[in-house]
């Protein structure tokens, strides 16, 4: 909800104000007493800025009468991360190939926390409310450091351990995200390190593109055969083939591939985690982003709710920015316990958001019992 800025009048000409925001950086957080904060994003320029924060929308920033500092501000709750961009010329008018609400903007320049860009696109800027669930395994220095390989289209981490047994695994889709700009595999050095996480093998496929995504990350029955029996059953890594110790992990379409492989091959995926899946999803549905919510019960909670069988254990993540899909995961998270299935389920406060998956993502695997 977009409310009146502070007094910035008063304090854009005070140097003093400008390099406690350098320092500091930027959004300007306030608490307000009463479990949300004010955060106030700045642009100093000429012209008119636009704002993006992932699920909150565009916004046009406003002037400072008599500056060139813009500024828009925003009551939130005190648990809320997200990403946004900012920028001005074309992008902040609407023109161009904007390639969605973040196409053509950027990062924050007043903001050194950063979120990387996908298939040549631009960084975005990542803030972090005060009670917004902590990174708990940050990258630390001294810890002992896995391996990175590529391999045919694949990332594959090995933990710095002895390799003599069969190590339990993870299927981390997006890996070109995952084990490239989001730098994951530091947090799973620091987890194997602290005893958050057995020494465990990553397989990570790439997406090449949307197009790729759109046509492997949806419910695609080549797709799985792919992970199930190629990635895994033809492995040159000492992984196990036990589904017990076998997680398969999505996010949106990834996620979404992530409840279908376990719902297909609870014999190769026996443990989901599944974030912001893309239940709204069916068989036939054209490439693009539906605008109008599902009609009746998702695709996939009916498949799960007619199933014999399933994966050992399912872990639900979910932003309450995300508007329908809330209530999609909440469905199948209901269908999961009826039929007596092991689920965790995780509503953060956020949007469709790599800033918030990369947090929740190491918070669901802690507690699997590989």
């Amino acid at each position: 909800m977009r409310i009146p800025t502070p007094d910035l009048e008063r304090l854009t000409g005070d140097e003093l104000f400008w390099a406690r925001v350098r320092r500091g950086g930027t959004p300007l957080v306030e608490e307000l007493g009463d479990g949300t904060c004010a955060v106030t994003f700045l642009w100093r320029g000429d012209e008119a800025p636009a704002l993006a924060v992932n699920r909150l929308g565009e916004a046009t920033m406003e002037r400072v009468p008599g500056t060139d500092v813009w500024h828009a501000t925003y009551r939130l709750d005190a648990d809320h991360r997200a990403s946004y961009r900012l920028g001005t010329g074309e992008a902040a008018r609407g023109g161009g190939a904007r390639g969605g609400p973040f196409g053509g903007l950027g990062p924050d320049p007043l903001n050194a926390r950063r979120l990387p860009g996908r298939w040549g696109g631009p960084e975005a800027s990542v803030f972090a409310l005060p009670l917004a669930p902590a990174e708990r395994w940050p990258r630390r220095e001294g810890v002992a450091r896995g391996t990175l390989v590529h391999h045919d289209g694949v990332r594959v981490y090995l933990p710095a351990t002895d390799l003599t047994g069969l190590l339990p695994v993870l299927v981390l889709l997006d890996g070109d995200m995952w084990l490239g700009g989001l730098g994951f595999h530091h947090t799973l050095d620091t987890m194997i390190a602290e005893g958050a996480l057995p020494a465990m093998a990553v397989l990570a496929p790439e997406a090449a593109d949307n197009a790729a995504r759109w046509r492997d990350l949806t419910a695609d029955d080549a797709y799985l055969s792919y992970l199930a029996d190629d990635l895994l059953g033809r492995s040159r890594w000492p992984i196990t083939s036990d589904p017990a110790r076998t997680v398969v992990a999505g996010q949106s379409l990834g996620g979404l591939t992530a409840l279908y492989a376990g719902l297909r091959r609870p014999d190769r995926f026996g443990r989901v985690v599944a974030q912001s899946p893309s239940l709204w999803w069916r068989p036939g549905m054209a490439h693009t982003v539906p605008k109008a919510p599902v009609d009746g019960v998702p695709w996939m909670v009916e498949q799960y709710a007619a199933a014999k069988r399933g994966p050992v254990a399912v872990h639900l993540d979910v932003g309450s920015h995300e508007g329908p899909m809330v209530g999609y995961s909440r469905e199948l998270r209901d269908v999961l316990r009826a039929r007596g299935s092991t689920v965790s389920f995780n509503e953060f406060t956020g949007g469709h958001d790599y800033a918030c998956w990369r947090v929740a993502l190491a918070d669901a695997l802690a507690p699997l019992a590989l």
